[in-house]
C-alpha cells in the first residue's frame, strides 16, 4: 500500500544565483562608468580642428593702417569707424600677440594681490594659438592652449556687442576638445566669467568706444 507523503512546495531558486546576477549587474554598471569617463577623457583631449583662416603681412599692414586712421581721427575730435575683415583682424593679433613662452624674469607686481610678471608670463604662455573666424553676425573664437603638458582646444561661437560701455558675449555653442558644451552650462560659465568682479574690469572698453559687433563677416568697431 503506498505511503502518502506531504506536499512540499518547489523550493525557490538558489540564492547564490540570485546574488551573482545582481553583481553582474553591478560590475556592468561599473565597466559602463569607466568607459564613459574614458570616452570623455578622449574627447576632451582630442583637439577640434582650427577654423579655415589666414593670415600674411600685407593684411597685418593694412589692419595697422586703418587702426592708426582710426587713432587720428578720434584724437581731432572727429567720429570713426573701424572695420577690419576676418584676414586683417587674425594677422593684427598674429603681430601683436606673442604665443612663445617667456622665461620668467623673477619681478614682482605692485602690491598685495596685484599679478606678478611670472603670473602674466604663466597665462600667456599657456595660449598656444588663437584663430578667430568671422560668419555674419557670429565670431568664432578658436583657441589652443596647454594644461600640464597637453594641447586642449576651446570652441566658442558667439555674438559680440558692447553694452554700457563693456564688452558683451552671447554664446552660441561651445566645445572643449570635441566634446560640446551643454547650452545651458555655456551660458552659466560665460555669464559668471562676465559678472565676476576680478573679470569685469578687463572687459571694460575704451571711453571712445560706442559700439562693436560682427557685420557681414568683418569686426566693426564705432567710436565718438
Amino acid at each position: 500500500m503506498a505511503e502518502n507523503f506531504p506536499y512540499l512546495p518547489p523550493l525557490d531558486p538558489p540564492a547564490p544565483e540570485r546574488v551573482s546576477v545582481w553583481r553582474w549587474a553591478f560590475r556592468l554598471l561599473r565597466w559602463s562608468t569607466y568607459i564613459a569617463a574614458l570616452i570623455s577623457i578622449v574627447l576632451l583631449l582630442h583637439k577640434s580642428p582650427p577654423p579655415p583662416v589666414v593670415t600674411s603681412p600685407q593684411a597685418a599692414a593694412s589692419a595697422e593702417q586703418k587702426v592708426a586712421q582710426v587713432e587720428q581721427s578720434v584724437s581731432q575730435g572727429q567720429p570713426a569707424t573701424l572695420r577690419l575683415d576676418q584676414t586683417e583682424l587674425n594677422s593684427y593679433l598674429a603681430s601683436r600677440l606673442d604665443m612663445a613662452p617667456q622665461p620668467s624674469t623673477g619681478l614682482t607686481g605692485g602690491g598685495p594681490g596685484a599679478p606678478t610678471a611670472s603670473d602674466v608670463e604663466q597665462a600667456r604662455s599657456s595660449v598656444r594659438d588663437v584663430k578667430v573666424a568671422l560668419d555674419g553676425d557670429q565670431v568664432h573664437a578658436y583657441v589652443v592652449f596647454d594644461v600640464h603638458g597637453k594641447d586642449m582646444t576651446l570652441d566658442l561661437v558667439g555674438k559680440l556687442g558692447a553694452a554700457d560701455g563693456y564688452l558683451k558675449f552671447e554664446p552660441v555653442s561651445g566645445h572643449i576638445g570635441s566634446m560640446p558644451i551643454p547650452q545651458s552650462a555655456l551660458e552659466s560659465a560665460v555669464r559668471q566669467l562676465m559678472e565676476s568682479p576680478e573679470n569685469r574690469e578687463k572687459l571694460k572698453l575704451p571711453p571712445d568706444i560706442t559700439d562693436l559687433h560682427i557685420e557681414n563677416g568683418e569686426l566693426v568697431t564705432t567710436y565718438k
